[in-house]
């Protein structure tokens, strides 16, 4: 080795770890590479679509005409509830704010409610079951009948008593949305995950490490938990299309983001159920197609990633063999 160059563990130069790690991410990533047929055309379109929204949230502040709640422009009052024209793209409602405008930045309020959800999620639920797998005894027990308990509840029923009692306290805002949507998606990262790792904790390898003297918690990060976690991005991405439904209930019902805080499509469509019957049907279409797009977009990922990660669904490119054709000779 080179005098002064710089080294990582096992005395690997960093080019070569370097090149260690990129071998690794295009390990990880070939099976997306190698995805045929509908897993494919759905993962494809999903991250199509999921990655429009993503983008008009992001750029909500440069592409959005007016802010949310703007309802006058120039120091002249928008109509209520005009229909859409040019100067309203998707015309206006009840309180003469834009519908485009709160589309737009209902985009950023989902996704911001949706990501903090998912990261509590994830980061309860799966040390949870990788500890409750791995370990067993008492603590599997105890985990296993406070997730049970926790799963009887209807989710949207469930998520309706968080806020409820959170709204006091926290408020009805970004925060106590996630956090009810989190209370019910925890138990399912729980249970997936914990039933892989008790089937994982057999293995040889892991019961190898175990004959080597590695720790529990060295044989949970280093052997466990990567062959566990393949399974929670599809389920990642498929709870939050769910996460979007529960927190359009939640917007309905009156339990989620407030009017003052942020818009929000599933209150948007609640004020708009009064219009549908005087024929007044943009208030309440826009939304609804909203929220079925991004929903169509984040189910279709979350089912094209399974359909690529999983390797039993996985279908691998074939390569044809002509057995009657003789070798050339050299």
């Amino acid at each position: 080795m080179a005098v002064g160059a710089e080294t990582t563990r096992a005395g690997e130069t960093a080019p070569v770890y370097g090149r260690r790690r990129l071998l690794g991410m295009r390990r990880a990533l070939g099976p997306v590479g190698e995805a045929r047929g509908m897993a494919r055309g759905m993962l494809w379109v999903g991250a199509g679509i999921t990655l429009a929204f993503v983008l008009i949230a992001l750029l909500a502040p440069v592409i959005s005409p007016y802010d949310f709640d703007t309802f006058q422009a120039n120091g002249k009052r928008f109509p209520q509830l005009a229909a859409p024209s040019s100067d309203h793209l998707m015309g206006t409602n009840v309180q003469s704010t834009d519908v485009l405008s709160r589309i737009i930045w209902g985009t950023q309020t989902e996704l911001k409610v949706v990501l903090v959800s998912l990261i509590f999620s994830v980061g309860v639920g799966v040390p949870l079951g990788l500890l409750s797998g791995y370990f067993g005894g008492w603590l599997d027990r105890a985990l296993v009948l406070l997730m049970d308990a926790l799963f009887v509840f209807p989710f949207l029923l469930l998520a309706v008593v968080i806020a409820f009692l959170l709204a006091d306290r926290v408020g009805q805002g970004i925060l106590t949305a996630a956090i009810a949507i989190t209370v019910v998606y925890i138990p399912l990262y729980f249970r997936v995950v914990r039933n892989h790792t008790i089937s994982i904790r057999e293995e040889p390898f892991v019961e190898a490490a175990r004959a080597l003297g590695a720790r529990p918690f060295t044989v949970i990060r280093k052997y466990v938990f990567f062959n566990v976690v393949q399974n929670v991005p599809p389920l990642a991405t498929l709870n939050a299309a769910d996460a979007i439904l529960t927190l359009a209930a939640l917007g309905f019902l009156g339990y989620g983001i407030q009017p003052t805080q942020g818009a929000e499509w599933g209150y948007d469509i609640n004020r708009a159920v009064s219009d549908a019957a005087s024929g007044i049907w943009w208030t309440g279409l826009f939304p609804g197609l909203a929220i079925v797009l991004l929903v169509t977009g984040l189910t279709l990922l979350g089912e094209g990633l399974s359909e690529t990660i999983n390797p039993v669904l996985r279908k691998r490119p074939q390569v044809k063999v002509d057995l009657t054709k003789q070798p050339e000779d050299t």
